[in-house]
């Protein structure tokens, strides 16, 4: 992969910085447990100048199996975190980011881990940490995130900061809107899609008065593309739109799917919040070619028209922008679980460039610096 066009690149927050005393599981769980992955991260630029990464923690039992079973944790509404157990003979768990539950005869799953968020603030230009806002913790409030917040992603509209994530639960997959005047303090407004619809990405201002955003619908299954087709059938990227960032209609138009002719085609799915650049919409999203259980993770851009944002005016679906590079993770080895997965989720305009944020590995967070120029066509 070329490059040449990246100014920086580092590992910025991982595991061993985060103080599970802080933890919002601490409050109930006696179990001992320990950081999966710090990634994933959301990403502004505060009124100070410093940037916020609103990071995923994914915590895990550190013994998970006891006996014959194994344990899973889980936020309950009456009882706070408390954890289940399945007989290992009747769970699949090939996985390491979660267990199938066979007794059941459509997919079902348990995660290993309970996600909540951290917000970090680093310095303006990402090179280092300035404060860790414990305080701040975003963790499961409502049955609807039972299993945890996972893999914020902050747009900044009319001078607030809107931050989606994705929830899981047993009710229903959906996506969480919460709201900020500072990036520090947000305000839950509440599930505005749900039906299994994760990497929900606001563009970064309206567009004919009219607020838009990429989805990634999911299900379980997919309809063939005919053998003729430029396209790939599975998950991809679709637009909706809305007049208040409440209220969402799906466009009737499908937008960005996965081509046959890509490497990485098994599914694509958002990675950062649209930003307007002189050449049109940025985008940058993920797409996964398929090997083993999980897959390869790259990132890859797009440009879209500044006024119709269904139309694709370039697409760099050849040529990753990100791939996953081992020696960012040479000194955490021993706590990589996942192999060639990086999954780009913030960015920000430091001058002439764009600070991106990514999860690298499922493990840490990644800050890359990569030049403007690069996307121009």
């Amino acid at each position: 992969m070329n490059n040449s066009f990246i100014k920086s690149d580092h590992l910025i927050f991982t595991p061993d910085d985060v103080n599970l005393s802080w933890s919002p599981l601490r409050k109930e769980l006696i179990e001992k447990t320990h950081v999966l992955g710090a990634f994933n991260p959301g990403l502004c630029r505060l009124p100070n100048g410093n940037l916020m990464m609103m990071v995923r923690v994914a915590e895990a039992l550190s013994k998970p199996v006891v006996e014959d079973n194994v344990h899973s944790i889980r936020w309950d509404k009456e009882k706070g975190f408390v954890t289940d157990k399945w007989p290992l003979t009747e769970v699949n768990m090939q996985d390491p980011r979660k267990f199938k539950i066979n007794a059941y005869r459509f997919p079902v799953y348990a995660l290993t881990s309970l996600s909540w968020l951290l917000p970090v603030e680093l310095d303006e230009d990402g090179s280092s940490i300035k404060k860790i806002h414990y305080d701040k913790i975003i963790s499961p409030q409502n049955t609807n995130q039972e299993y945890g917040i996972e893999d914020a992603r902050i747009s900044f509209i009319d001078d607030r900061y809107y931050m989606t994530t994705c929830c899981v639960s047993s009710e229903r997959h959906s996506t969480i809107l919460y709201v900020s005047d500072n990036g520090l303090n947000y305000k839950c407004l509440g599930v505005i899609l749900d039906s299994q619809n994760k990497d929900m990405l606001l563009f970064e201002g309206k567009i004919n008065n009219i607020y838009y955003a990429l989805t990634r619908p999911l299900g379980e299954c997919y309809f063939a593309s005919s053998p003729a087709s430029q396209w790939h059938p599975g998950p991809a990227i679709h637009m909706a739109c809305s007049p208040d960032l409440l209220h969402w209609k799906p466009c009737d138009t499908a937008f960005l799917r996965a081509r046959r002719s890509s490497l990485s085609n098994e599914k694509i799915g958002g990675g950062t919040p649209p930003v307007l650049t002189p050449n049109g919409w940025l985008m940058l999203y993920h797409g996964v070619e398929s090997n083993g259980e999980v897959g390869i993770y790259r990132t890859f851009w797009a440009l879209l028209d500044k006024n119709d944002p269904l139309k694709i005016l370039h697409l760099e679906d050849s040529t990753p922008l990100l791939e996953t590079d081992s020696t960012l993770t040479s000194d955490i080895t021993h706590q990589v679980y996942l192999n060639n997965v990086v999954f780009t989720t913030g960015i920000a305009t430091q001058g002439d460039d764009f600070i991106l944020a990514s999860g690298e590995l499922d493990l840490a967070c990644r800050i890359t610096r990569v030049s403007k120029k690069h996307f121009s066509i």
